[in-house]
């Protein structure tokens, strides 16, 4: 991935699927990425490894009242992302 900085606007998703989805599309994830946050860990670690400098979610608190679940995995997969791979960390914004 060579962009610095990444917009995602995660204002008007819904369901899990659109969410793997616009993830896919903005972190430029193979097209055989598999929808689950099992695949989401292998695409940020190893796949597109590394993540762009920054990536700014937009729209999170919508986010987290829509998929409150999924929010709290992805946080987790992010933070793990940066402790274990600390010459690639990647800043995150939940706005």
């Amino acid at each position: 991935m060579t962009n610095e900085i990444v917009t995602i606007d995660v204002s008007d998703i819904k369901t899990k699927k659109d969410l793997h989805i616009l993830l896919k599309e903005k972190l430029s994830f193979p097209d055989f990425y598999g929808e689950n946050w099992d695949a989401f860990w292998d695409a940020i670690t190893g796949l597109v490894a590394p993540l762009p400098k920054k990536i700014i979610f937009i729209g999170w608190s919508d986010l987290k009242k829509a998929l409150p679940r999924d929010t709290k995995i992805m946080k987790e997969c992010l933070n793990d992302y940066n402790n274990e791979f600390t010459s690639w960390k990647s800043n995150f914004l939940f706005n």
